[in-house]
């Protein structure tokens, strides 16, 4: 969501998501996997704040908005060339060849190493942003090729959609309409995760697995359909190499939940719920009893 405060400067609301399947098979010769997910935005979100700077400057300062003990804060996170926000930045700058500056203040909601793609969604959110701030008239569609250069899963956040099937290595979006409103609980362990690490030891599907049968048990609002049909390919390895995500697993199999799931590469896991009220006492059950952070979310409209 894009708010333009003056003419100098603007917000922009980056959603996490969540993989309600994940399939991975062939590796690609460009070194990635030919992947197969459905992605859907929840009500999490990040917060990007451009104010206009003198050319050639781009500043970046992080907030983190939750509380310390979940052990990440604003030093956790990169304010250099690794940070997608600026690679971001530099991207439009090299590209269309104009003379900008901007100072960027990044307020951090979404966890890191998490699954949750907060780093491509806060980098498709600063395309957008400063397309708008430096008045650049590019369009989405120009914005999701730029997008697909920074991250596979840039160019879902900029397809102005809230759940779609995302084939390629992420960059194929096929939108889908969600006939209902999904709540679920979502606990993020103190660990976190190295998504090529993942990938690395993940083995590729040789029947894969279609999302088809999950969008349309989503179509049709049938919730215990989707429950038994989330899955992850990248589950596996994940537990392997964090003992967190398996013990999350075997968790939420206690739970009363439609069905549960990690997302993405991890290490963040997912229980789907029957509605808002079982989110919010679940998540008030596992904040209890769990290390990190824990969220009542559903997702977006």
């Amino acid at each position: 969501m894009l708010r333009k405060l003056h003419a100098d400067c603007c917000e922009v609301s980056t959603p996490a998501k969540l993989n309600l399947s994940l399939e991975v098979s062939a590796q690609r010769p460009d070194g990635y996997h030919e992947l197969e997910t459905l992605m859907v935005t929840i009500n999490v979100f990040d917060t990007l704040r451009f104010t206009q700077a003198p050319a050639g400057h781009l500043g970046l300062c992080n907030h983190w908005c939750v509380s310390r003990q979940h052990h990440t804060t604003p030093d956790s996170l990169p304010t250099g060339p690794d940070n997608l926000v600026l690679q971001a930045a530099s991207l439009l700058l090299r590209t269309t060849g104009v003379s900008r500056g901007v100072d960027i203040d990044l307020f951090k909601r979404i966890p890191l190493a998490a699954g949750l793609a907060g780093g491509s969604s806060d980098a498709a959110g600063t395309l957008v942003g400063l397309n708008s701030l430096w008045n650049l008239g590019l369009s989405l569609s120009d914005l999701s090729e730029l997008g697909a250069r920074l991250g596979s899963d840039v160019p879902f956040f900029l397809a102005a959609t809230t759940a779609a099937i995302c084939r390629g290595r992420g960059e194929i979006i096929e939108p889908i309409r969600l006939t209902t409103s999904l709540h679920f609980v979502v606990v993020k362990p103190a660990a976190g995760l190295s998504t090529a690490q993942v990938f690395q030891n993940c083995q590729p599907a040789q029947v894969p697995i279609s999302s088809s049968g999950l969008v349309r048990s989503l179509q049709c609002g049938d919730l215990g359909r989707v429950g038994l049909q989330l899955f992850n390919r990248l589950g596996a390895p994940a537990e392997k190499l964090c003992d967190q995500v398996s013990q999350l697993r075997d968790r939420f199999t206690r739970l009363p939940v439609l069905g549960h799931l990690m997302s993405g590469s991890g290490t963040s896991y997912f229980g789907l719920c029957h509605n808002s009220q079982q989110a919010r006492q679940l998540a008030g059950r596992l904040r209890s009893t769990h290390p990190g952070q824990v969220f009542a979310v559903q997702s977006c409209v």
